[in-house]
């Protein structure tokens, strides 16, 4: 799952249908009362990102859209800082010791959206991408687990996104206006060139929303058409002569990038233990590479050369769904028989991406459900097989049976899927839930829910599995070194074809997550898997004997999406 930089949780899309599903706990009185102290930093979200608030299911602001008129951002600043100290103000009267730490949590999410802000406004040329917000925004109204009478909101915003002054307008405006200034970074080219190869498979992708959803919107996307050919002149003719060939982000910015996702480490740090690993992980890939070549009496067993003889074995494409569906039912089977978590009532979904959501994201992700007032709605693995704009556009990373056991542990269970359903059936606080989400906390779960189904995957699972494991691991110093400078664009990319495996269109979708997508993200993986390890090495030592994986894993996940920091010191005082 990738959520990007400062938006984390605005990225939660809500995706739908009101199939059957568990009934939302009745909230316990801590966590109405922590609750009502994240209503001040959530109607700051529904004023200034109500598409967001809406998303996470807030009620009431479906036909409203973000104000980005001039200021919009000292205003959206001044809004946070009077509602983060009021919660200071609360904070010494608090007795409860979770709804203290749940305020704690809030002011720390204010303070960094306030420092986050202020850092690129103070750093960077503000730049962002019309067509692929717009297309987010109306899909989260525009999908099958959205009540219906929620969908003409979709048109209300569309109007509002190309009315006077529009959208595209504004967002140029605003970056025209940056780049008058030379203290500021430019966009990145690569970037920039990004957006001119997949706006207009985007803008299909919006066109196609309405088509599907039988709303006429025929006046407004005539409007939006002719605002994105204008766009397109503009990044042209004006953004692309002056973007910085340099993608690295001010030092000032990537070491907020870090924090903000949960790495609390300095890099090089972070880096050391990363370079470790993959020639640690490297070496458990040889020996299960060893069996897989015995076993199908294969002529190498290099490790690089047994992937590529399994990735050959590929699925078509109209069996792919079938198959990651029937593989989601072989690891339920798995978690039950040998009790490595609760299972949710709630069933997983899985679904292919389309063409304008791949431009948005190409990669393996989970779209989370709504978090606030959930009647049901669940959340989906979203599986890509192409990358629209890449030259080497197909994937066949994820078309082959042996992959889709790891992919599926990650996404949806053990992982990603069973995390957020669990906190949505069990009960968690608005700022467990939302405002303290973090990267390394929902990152290393997923890669931790690999590590704990491997042992019962067949061998070919289990390398595969590996290699995914050494590709975070390549993560984790591969992003912070292009930061250094101590890698081009294309030296990472193809050290990821060579020594990790990856396909070219792979390698292409990773190394734009490093540069111009999710700067720091990426590192996330690695890192907290790396502290559930280190957690669970110490409650095992605490309990000894007594210790019971499934109530561990069962434990971490009743603590929502805190940080390593808060998370290792709830499980640990609750054993």
């Amino acid at each position: 799952m990738n959520l990007r930089n400062s938006a984390c949780l605005a990225a939660l899309l809500v995706s739908c249908s009101h199939s059957k599903a568990a009934p939302a706990p009745i909230p316990s009185s801590w966590i109405e009362r922590s609750n009502e102290n994240a209503q001040l930093l959530l109607d700051v979200g529904a004023k200034f990102r109500p598409e967001g608030a809406a998303r996470n299911g807030m009620t009431g602001v479906d036909d409203h859209i973000s104000d980005f008129t001039p200021g919009h951002r000292e205003r959206f600043r001044a809004a946070t800082r009077t509602a983060m100290t009021e919660l200071q103000g609360r904070a010494p009267r608090e007795r409860d010791p979770l709804v203290a730490q749940d305020l704690a949590i809030l002011v720390r999410a204010a303070q960094e959206e306030i420092e986050g802000s202020e850092l690129t406004e103070k750093y960077e040329v503000q730049y962002q991408q019309p067509a692929r917000f717009i297309f987010g925004s109306i899909h989260s109204l525009l999908d099958p687990q959205v009540a219906k009478d929620r969908w003409p909101a979709a048109l209300a915003r569309l109007q509002k996104y190309v009315g006077s002054p529009s959208l595209v307008e504004l967002a140029d405006g605003e970056t025209r206006e940056g780049l008058l200034n030379p203290q500021l970074a430019p966009p990145s080219k690569l970037d920039v060139e990004n957006e001119l190869k997949t706006w207009k498979v985007t803008e299909q992708g919006i066109d196609k929303l309405f088509a599907d959803y039988k709303l006429d919107a025929t006046e407004p996307l005539a409007k939006l058409h002719q605002q994105l050919v204008e766009r397109e002149r503009f990044l042209r003719e004006e953004v692309l002569p002056k973007a910085r060939t340099d993608f690295r982000l001010p030092p000032a910015v990537y070491a907020f990038q870090l924090k903000r996702v949960g790495v609390d480490i300095a890099p090089a740090q972070l880096t050391a233990m990363a370079h470790q690993a993959f020639v640690e992980i490297q070496g458990e890939m040889q020996g299960v590479a060893a069996q897989v070549a015995k076993a199908r009496g294969l002529a190498s067993a290099d490790y690089h050369d047994v992937i590529r003889e399994l990735k050959k074995e590929v699925i078509p494409d109209d069996q792919i769904l079938a198959h990651y569906q029937s593989r989601l039912k072989d690891l339920e089977q798995i978690i039950r028989e040998h009790h490595l978590v609760t299972l949710p009532q709630r069933p997983a979904r899985i679904r292919l991406g389309t063409p304008a959501e791949n431009a948005q994201q190409p990669a393996p992700h989970m779209v989370p459900p709504r978090l606030i007032g959930n009647t049901g709605e669940q959340g989906e693995f979203v599986l890509p097989l192409s990358v629209p704009g890449a030259p080497d556009a197909k994937y066949d990373d994820f078309t082959f049976a042996a992959a889709s056991w790891t992919l599926t542990a990650h996404e949806a269970r053990p992982g990603h899927e069973l995390q957020f359903a669990t906190m949505l059936e069990r009960g968690v606080s608005i700022a467990r839930a939302q405002f303290a989400f973090n990267s390394v906390n929902a990152e290393g779960w997923g890669l931790y829910s690999e590590a704990i189904s491997l042992p019962y995957m067949p061998a070919e699972g289990q390398l595969i599995s590996l290699q995914l494991r050494l590709q975070r691991a390549a993560r984790a110093f591969v992003d912070p070194e292009l930061q250094q400078g101590k890698w081009s664009y294309e030296s990472a990319r193809q050290f990821l074809m060579k020594e990790v495996g990856l396909s070219p269109a792979f390698a292409t979708s990773e190394v734009d997550r490093y540069t111009f997508r999710s700067p720091a993200q990426a590192t996330a993986y690695f890192y907290g898997y790396t502290r559930l390890i280190e957690l669970r090495a110490d409650a095992e030592k605490k309990l000894g004997a007594s210790f019971d994986a499934q109530k561990f894993h069962d434990l971490i996940l009743a603590q929502g999406l805190l940080p390593p920091d808060l998370l290792r010191k709830a499980v640990l005082n609750a054993l």
